[in-house]
């Protein structure tokens, strides 16, 4: 579920990656929502990958997109 830290959170890392592959926010909003990124690896896990940095995390993002058959 979903609370305001972890919301917080997953519009950070959306911005982050975004920024970092020169894409609009709503196209990776779009693309993490396809695979279910959002509440299957960004939500379930964001007790530990709050704590990483974001750029380890935007690559986590990218590895979990590749393996689900997304190229950026």
């Amino acid at each position: 579920m979903m609370n305001k830290e972890s919301f917080e959170f997953v519009v950070y890392m959306i911005h982050a990656c975004a920024n970092k592959w020169g894409k609009r926010p709503s196209e990776i909003y779009s693309m993490l929502s396809k695979v279910n990124c959002i509440n299957d690896f960004l939500v379930s896990h964001y007790d530990i990958l709050h704590t990483q940095s974001t750029s380890y995390v935007v690559e986590d993002i990218k590895e979990y997109l590749r393996v689900r058959g997304v190229t950026l």
